[in-house]
């Protein structure tokens, strides 16, 4: 992935601290958006919202869309350099 490319999505979810919350949260692991609320401190339907913008630009992924009920996000392989990205440059 080129450089520019990682710095523009690092912006992007730095520019939001609900993004950075939430992509903080997920982590390495794959969590329900109800364990995300809990540990982001974010209410579950604003949770709701930005793991939809996150999963619209490829940072994140619903292991199993079909679920009404107990959906499992997880990052991208792109996410996790995000993310990486974010801790070293500590933006």
């Amino acid at each position: 992935m080129d450089e520019n490319k990682i710095l523009e999505k690092c912006s992007y979810i730095s520019a939001s601290s609900y993004r950075r919350k939430v992509m903080e949260a997920i982590g390495g692991e794959i969590k329900t958006p109800t364990k995300i609320s809990e540990e982001s401190g974010i209410r579950s339907n604003h949770v709701s919202k930005v793991l939809n913008e996150l999963k619209s630009k490829n940072l994140i992924v619903c292991i199993n869309e079909e679920a009404r009920k107990g959906r499992l996000y997880k990052l991208t392989e792109e996410g996790a350099i995000i993310l990486n990205k974010l801790f070293e440059l500590e933006l």
